[in-house]
């Protein structure tokens, strides 16, 4: 007997920039899916008719008809309640479920995980979530020499005990080895030294605790210097600074282009120098461009789920499926839930949750 093709429940109406580009994403990953199948959640009629003008793999696609979306200036709180038929809880209903495997959605951050916190359990022992997030770097990494690092949490918390950070680590480990194909990842913390008692109550917590593991590659504190430079795998922080580093990261390519854009239309000096550095202008574009990483997993609950950006266009949505597709493959939350296990087994995190850092 053949096996289950991967199922994927797409929040079509959580993006920006409306139904099309997810729509138009999804067809273009039917065509290349290998196999693994979307179902469409989202305004049916709207769904069909985008449908119509794309080519796709019919047999690869279904949708699911849905009351509405979430957008970025309702509070999501009132909207997840009031439209529990809404594109988003439906798709989390559907992981939880069975009947998906995985889900993608563009909706707002709060939004997602607000209905992943109330439709998904979190795995055995972890009290926060973490939204990871690749960033581009100037070392490779790993053995496909991916030019990008993971970050995490980079928007699931404000604030991290060094109990979460310890998790996270854990999770982002894994997450590199399971998605970037990286064996052996070099983890550290986000903080304002190398030393081991520089950073927050919770940072040297935490610091004490990864030093000491045998599950995680501890590589110890890396500063904000380091970041670009890609000198480890994985980067763990709590998620307000997590989300800051993320944002200015993001920037970078745009302030690059515009400033490319107006030393080119002032003088011919100008003009001729950016042309000899055309080359590296445009790696460095294709580094900064988050629309070819796809989305960030959100973490620490029990199934795949992906975080696209809202201002995703096709090409990210169809990555952003490729992700969740590697991760179900890769058996990601078993994987998780298993280091998890033996990390709580070592002894080496049992602080007690209330203890904020």
């Amino acid at each position: 007997m053949s096996e289950r093709p991967i199922t994927i429940a797409l929040d079509v109406m959580g993006s920006d920039h409306g139904i099309e580009p997810m729509v138009e994403g999804a067809a273009r990953f039917s065509l290349e899916s290998g196999g693994a199948e979307v179902l469409l959640v989202g305004d049916s009629d709207a769904v069909h008719t985008a449908l119509q003008a794309q080519r796709h793999d019919a047999s690869r696609l279904a949708v699911i008809a849905a009351d509405g979306g979430v957008s970025p200036d309702e509070d999501f709180r009132a909207a997840l309640s009031e439209r529990p038929n809404c594109s988003t809880n439906l798709c989390v209903a559907l992981l939880a479920g069975g009947q998906a495997d995985a889900m993608v959605s563009a909706a707002p951050t709060g939004a997602v995980i607000l209905a992943t916190s109330a439709g998904l359990r979190r795995l055995p022992g972890v009290r926060k979530t973490a939204l990871a997030a690749v960033y581009p770097t100037e070392r490779k990494h790993g053995p496909r020499q991916d030019p990008f690092a993971l970050m995490l949490d980079v928007g699931a918390t404000v604030h991290a005990s060094a109990a979460d950070l310890v998790r996270f680590a854990v999770m982002g480990s894994t997450y590199a080895q399971v998605v970037s194909a990286n064996p052996n990842p070099k983890v550290a913390l986000l903080s304002n030294g190398t030393e081991n008692t520089k950073g927050t109550e919770a940072i040297v917590a935490a610091h004490e605790w990864l030093n000491r593991s045998e599950i995680v590659d501890f590589a110890g504190n890396v500063e904000g210097l380091d970041i670009p430079k890609g000198t480890v795998d994985v980067v763990v922080c709590e998620g307000f600074l997590g989300n800051v580093v993320l944002k200015m990261l993001e920037g970078v390519g745009e302030v690059v282009a515009d400033l490319a854009k107006d030393a080119y239309a002032r003088r011919f000096l100008w003009r001729l120098g950016l042309t000899m550095l055309s080359s590296g202008v445009r790696q460095l574009r294709t580094m900064t461009d988050w629309k070819q990483y796809g989305g960030a997993p959100l973490l620490g609950v029990d199934g795949v789920v992906v975080k696209a950006h809202g201002r995703s266009n096709p090409r990210a949505v169809s990555n952003a499926l490729k992700v969740a597709t590697k991760a179900v493959r890769g058996d990601l939350t078993g994987k998780i839930e298993t280091g998890l296990a033996e990390a709580a087994r070592s002894g080496w995190f049992d602080e007690p949750d209330e203890r904020e850092g």
